[in-house]
């Protein structure tokens, strides 16, 4: 969680942005890990950028990073 801390994004945020169906905007296969990098917005209406990855039913956030503009543009479009 070092990234998360170094742009002063909270794990509560992250897990917010992702209890609020995110949109999957590409996905990736590393070893045996099945990374998402999702697009979100936290209840306060933060925009974020985020990669997950899924382990036996878990959900491991590896970073967390304020949406840039073109992220926005495409999260806006996309319905979020």
């Amino acid at each position: 969680m070092e990234h998360i801390a170094r742009h002063r994004i909270t794990p509560d945020e992250c897990e917010e942005a992702y209890r609020n169906g995110p949109i999957v905007i590409e996905r990736q296969r590393r070893k045996h890990d099945r990374r998402r990098l999702c697009l979100g917005e936290t209840n306060r209406g933060r925009l974020l950028t985020f990669i997950v990855i899924e382990r036996t039913g878990k959900i491991r956030f590896v970073t967390a990073y304020p949406m840039d503009a073109l992220q926005r543009k495409i999260y806006r479009r996309e319905g979020g």
